[in-house]
């Protein structure tokens, strides 16, 4: 019977899930509708009380303010009244001794107050207000402090006593009052109703503050003497109007002149950095809702008693405040007001959904218990009886509609039932059989692994498809056939063992190779026998399995692992493994062998000039040599790049390795055709001995090693022995380059300086600049010495940088002293390829600003040699930047004319080899004066070095070389020396 995969109606499928989620969510809408109408009627209730509530607070602070400036003005009008009586006694009263100070002004400061007399006032009748104002103030002054920031009294001879004394002290002496806002506004010309008067709001450059002013004129017998006033700081007096505000519902204030200066906003404080009277611009309202509420209040006057405004976003009330002027609008956002009713709509609405919930609930629950369920167990009946649960339908028999439908399908499951049982078991009876039949068939047809059934003897039955496309072999030719006729004749002996297995023991493992028409094919192959009901072997079934790419892999990852791809010798890792063997062997005695250690010389040159697709040739070509000339039993390696080892086995002499060595150069002396160039190779070997050199593997790489660089410090295609003098030399020279790096941490170095003469004048014109090392047991390094280790471990660029700096300070000193010379630095081979030369020294010439032209860099010829485009490429750059350049050791090179006249050089120094043997050498004669000779057609500078005799000197100013430098002249000197020359300095 046919399974039937029936699912049970769930989640939103169910009529009742549906019938339930309908009523939910008309609930639902229902009750949204009617909580969106309530709050919408409740919103407007709670905006017109709040806004009652904003109007009652915006009028109670502004008349809180009022009443507050008002007790102010009073306490300010009898501190002035007071103060005109005291005057108006003490007017009289004799002047006091005063001492002006360096600015020609007048100030005194006492326990209350400060008082100061401008310097045009000093000695007129002016003086008197110092004792006439002293007697009463400090009793008015703490009286009106209580109010104010400060108490003073402005006379209108511009005398002025101040509590607290520090504007006083800090008024500049030609200050002008009459220019003073809180002195202006209370004059006759300004105030001639003679009352009180509020300044606008300013800045005082001395306080640091913006403030308001409450000046009151002060007359005697009907005339203007001056004004008293005192400072209401714009902070403290907002702090009182927040205060008098009693925002305890987060309301918020903003303050602005009836001319629309905004003076108090949320989030806006003026500047401090105003000058003295500037009056407060006011600020800009950001928030454009604030903004139009200003715009709208200053446009309506008719309005400007109270104002009441709502926007999208605030609920606004203003109200003025008469006595200053001032409009005081007090806000708040709408949505703080909304806050209480926006909760109360969050609980009525989950309300709402609670009770759509539950009505949703209770109708699924009632639906289930009266139809679904009913419903449910006729659809599980119905899938049982597709299952062929022909018996087990226990239905309900109400009388309704659906106990109708229960009886109807339990006669049809009865009549199904009857009809399918019989064919249900033929057909299952046929369905095993055929399987029964078919499986070994296909799990042998099918397999991947080659699959053999033989008889007892092993003779060929069956052979599966997988094997017979491998064989490329009919089956047909196969049968009768023994199984060993498969394996390859090569592997005879594993037929043997096979057979004679398989007689013992009935059953055989192992790989083998077959015997295939066109390719080699490596099987593992599994014998196994197969037994009747008595145990009689009557067959055997043999599996095989295609190992061939195992066996390939392996082949290829030994040929990786211990020879070199490119020219099929011994790789690093394979060469130190012969190397512990035969070291092993020389420890035990009775064998010695030698170690030959090699590189190409020049091989960097070719593979640069022709390409590494020639430099991979060449390599091939030198392992062929090597094979060629080398014996079956020496291990050949190729280390990596371009170079070479060879262990020589039983090799007990040194004559014996060195005849190798000999032998191998002259197989390189043979060009090799690269392309369509025949290139000459040739390669320094070093050899070291063993177990008399070393009996350590590393000991002995690193002797062969420093052997062959002997090789090639010794000219290249040679070949050179290790011994200890080689071994204490490496030392030597890694501990002088430890202490070169530590000499150059610890600036261990200083600059010689070797004069340069003009033989027409006999001024000095220059020097050149030699380096020294002094180490701290005050012993000298000579440069020959140290230089040439620097040059090979890269630290002469560190050297060369401050040689430069040093010698830069050094002519930037000279030129302080009046004294106009250059400067001659060498520039190492190392130094002149840094690509950063030119920024370097373009640095430091700034730095220092010495004159580029007073810089000549000396370069040897063998530096412009091999990559010469690079080398004009370097010089140009020099050159654009102002500086000089030499060629030193001019002769000595290998620089063609050809090149020569490329470079953009200013100067050519004679090496001192050539002047040395003047007059008595007539050669070296006649090459300083080709070399003149060339200069002068080529319009460059000569410089003579070595100059060490009068001879030469006579010579070399003959021939118009009038440049010259040497011990006949003076050795180098540190600086402090040289003023010790009896030269006169250019």
């Amino acid at each position: 019977m046919k399974d039937l995969h029936l699912q049970k109606p769930t989640g939103i499928r169910s009529l009742s899930v549906k019938l339930a989620l309908v009523v939910f969510i008309c609930t639902l809408g229902a009750g949204i509708a009617v909580l969106s109408a309530v709050l919408f009627l409740q919103r407007e209730v709670v905006l017109e009380q709040e806004q009652a509530s904003l109007a009652q607070m915006a009028q109670h602070t502004a008349k809180q303010v009022e009443q507050l400036i008002t007790q102010k003005e009073k306490k300010a009008l009898a501190a002035n009244q007071l103060f005109t009586r005291a005057l108006s006694v003490d007017v009289s009263s004799p002047v006091m001794a005063m001492q002006p100070q360096a600015d020609g002004a007048v100030r005194i400061r006492d326990s209350f107050s400060g008082a100061f007399l401008p310097s045009a006032q000093v000695g007129t009748s002016a003086e008197r207000w110092f004792s006439a104002s002293k007697g009463s103030w400090p009793e008015l002054a703490a009286m009106m402090r209580q109010d104010f920031f400060n108490f003073y009294f402005i006379s209108h001879d511009h005398f002025i006593r101040i509590s607290p004394a520090d504007w006083a002290l800090e008024v500049e002496a030609e200050h002008n009052f009459d220019q003073d806002v809180f002195f202006r506004l209370a004059t006759p010309e300004e105030n001639p109703a003679r009352v009180p008067r509020w300044t606008p709001v300013y800045f005082d450059d001395i306080w640091q503050h913006w403030m308001t002013s409450l000046v009151v004129p002060v007359y005697l017998d009907d005339r203007f003497v001056g004004v008293t006033g005192a400072d209401y700081i714009l902070d403290d007096l907002f702090a009182d109007l927040t205060s008098q505000a009693l925002l305890t519902r987060q309301y918020q204030l903003m303050v602005f002149e009836r001319s629309g200066n905004l003076l108090l906003a949320p989030g806006h404080q003026p500047q401090r950095d105003a000058r003295m009277n500037t009056l407060l611009q006011g600020m800009e309202i950001s928030d454009p809702e604030l903004k139009a509420f200003k715009q709208q209040l200053l446009t309506e006057p008719e309005r400007n008693q109270f104002l009441s405004a709502s926007s999208e976003q605030y609920l606004l009330q203003a109200a003025p405040i008469e006595r200053l002027g001032w409009f005081l609008t007090v806000y708040r956002p709408k949505a703080d007001t909304f806050k209480t009713l926006q909760s109360i709509q969050s609980k009525v609405f989950v309300l709402f959904v609670l009770i759509a919930l539950i009505v949703a609930v209770l109708l699924q629950f009632f639906i289930y218990r009266l139809v679904l369920k009913r419903l449910n167990r006729v659809s599980d009946a119905i899938v049982r009886l597709g299952r062929g649960g022909y018996h087990t339908l226990k239905l309900d028999q109400s009388s309704d509609e659906i106990g109708v439908l229960n009886r109807a399908v339990e006669g049809m499951s009865g009549e199904i039932a009857e009809l399918l049982e019989g064919l249900n078991t033929r057909i299952a009876e046929k369905e095993q059989a055929e399987r029964s039949t078919k499986k070994l068939t296909k799990a042998v047809a099918f397999s991947s692994s080659g699959i053999v059934l033989t008889d007892a003897q092993l003779r060929i039955e069956y052979l599966n498809p997988f094997l017979v496309d491998l064989l490329l072999l009919p089956a047909e030719e196969a049968e009768g056939k023994s199984i060993t006729d498969l394996i390859a004749t090569e592997m005879a002996f594993v037929r043997e063992e096979m057979l004679q297995t398989i007689l013992s023991r009935h059953h055989w493992r192992g790989d083998i190779l077959l015997a295939h028409q066109t390719q080699q094919c490596w099987m593992s192959m599994a014998i196994a026998p197969i037994r009747d009901e008595k145990g009689t072997v009557t067959n055997y079934v043999c599996a095989l399995q295609d190992i061939s790419f195992i066996k390939e892999s392996q082949q290829k990852m030994e040929q990786l692992a211990y020879f070199d791809v490119l020219t099929g010798l011994a790789n690093r890792g394979y060469f130190r493994e012969q190397l512990r063997k035969a070291l092993a062997m020389s420890q035990r005695g009775h064998y010695a062998f030698a170690l030959l250690y090699f590189d190409l010389d020049e091989f960097k040159l070719i593979n640069d000039t022709l390409g590494h697709d020639a430099g991979d040739e060449l390599l091939k070509e030198v392992a062929k040599r090597l094979i060629s000339r080398l014996r079956e039993e020496d291990t050949i390696a190729r280390l990596g790049g371009d170079e070479f080892a060879v262990i020589l086995s039983g090799i007990e002499s040194r004559q014996q390795a060195a005849l190798i060595a000999e032998n191998l150069q002259h197989s390189f002396a043979m060009p090799v055709k690269l392309g369509s160039q025949e290139v000459a190779i040739s390669a320094s070997i070093g050899i070291t001995m063993a177990p008399e050199d070393a009996g350590d593997e590393e000991l002995l790489l690193k002797h062969a090693d420093l052997a062959m660089y002997e090789a090639k410090a010794r000219g290249k295609n040679t070949f050179h022995f290790f011994s200890q003098d080689l071994n204490e030399a490496a030392k030597e020279r890694l501990e002088l380059e430890s202490q070169l790096r530590e000499a150059i941490r610890e600036h261990q170095f200083m600059l010689y300086y070797q004069p340069k003469i003009d033989l027409n004048t006999n001024h000095i014109v220059g020097y050149e600049a030699l380096i020294r090392w002094l180490r701290p047991d005050n012993k000298l390094v000579p440069p020959a010495r140290f230089i040439p280790v620097a040059e090979s471990t890269g630290l002469i660029v560190q050297i060369g940088e401050w040689v430069l700096w040093e010698g830069c300070r050094f002519l930037a000193r000279q030129c302080s002293r009046g004294l106009n010379v250059d400067l001659s630095i060498n520039l190492s081979a190392r130094q002149f390829r840094d690509n950063s030369l030119a920024e370097t020294v373009e640095r430091i010439l700034k730095r220092t600003g010495v004159e580029p032209k007073r810089i000549i860099f000396e370069i040897t010829e063998s530096m412009l040699m091999g990559d010469t485009d690079a080398a004009i490429h370097q010089l140009n750059q020099l050159k654009s930047l102002g500086v000089s350049l030499s060629i030193d050791d001019f002769g000595t090179g290998y620089s063609s004319l050809s090149y020569l006249k490329r470079f953009p050089v200013d100067e050519l120094k004679i090496d001192r080899s050539f002047v040395q043997d003047i007059p008595d050498d007539t050669n070296d004669m006649d090459i300083v004066s080709a070399i003149l000779a060339m200069a002068q057609q080529m319009n460059l500078r000569v410089v003579a070095e070595g100059v060490e005799t009068i001879e030469q000197v006579a010579f070399l100013k003959q021939h118009d070389c009038t440049l010259v430098q040497g011990y006949y002249f003076s050795m180098p000197l540190a600086e402090q020396e040289l003023n010790q020359l009896e030269f006169t300095i250019n």
